[in-house]
């Protein structure tokens, strides 16, 4: 492990290191942005609702999100799992990705520095990009009749 980041534990020590040093973000600050993020989504009128049929547990989902954050914002390999399955039937449009954006910029803004914030803003539009093509691709079509 790299002294850079000795309270890190990542499978890429120095690429993480060298992330850290570049955005300014750490797993305290990702943690952060986590908690205080879905805290905001919890009480929002659109996407708590969601939420709240799907979790009844907040403790761990919310150790399962830093992780993610870790591996997607520092590189870390922290986060095994597979994202794509447990958001392809969720009943959502690009409407409720449009509000998860707004308020995990907002979120990021307010908790990150500048670099740090642009740096997991970036990934978070990917994600939900990404995540918005898999929903979509999994909805049932009809083939018109002849």
């Amino acid at each position: 492990m790299s002294s850079a980041a000795p309270d890190i534990v990542s499978a890429r020590p120095e690429m993480t290191a060298e992330i850290m040093a570049k955005t300014g973000l750490d797993e305290r600050k990702l943690s952060a942005l986590v908690h205080r993020f879905y805290d905001r989504v919890r009480r929002d009128a659109v996407l708590g609702p969601i939420f709240a049929e799907r979790i009844d547990n907040w403790g761990p989902h919310l150790e399962r999100m830093v992780a993610f954050w870790s591996s997607v914002a520092l590189m870390t390999g922290r986060y095994h799992g597979a994202p794509m399955p447990a958001h392809v039937s969720l009943p959502v449009e690009w409407r409720h990705f449009e509000r998860w954006l707004a308020l995990f910029r907002e979120t990021a803004i307010e908790t990150c520095p500048p670099e740090g914030a642009a740096h997991v803003i970036d990934r978070a539009e990917r994600i939900a990009r990404s995540l918005h093509m898999a929903v979509e691709d999994a909805k049932p079509r009809t083939i018109p009749s002849l």
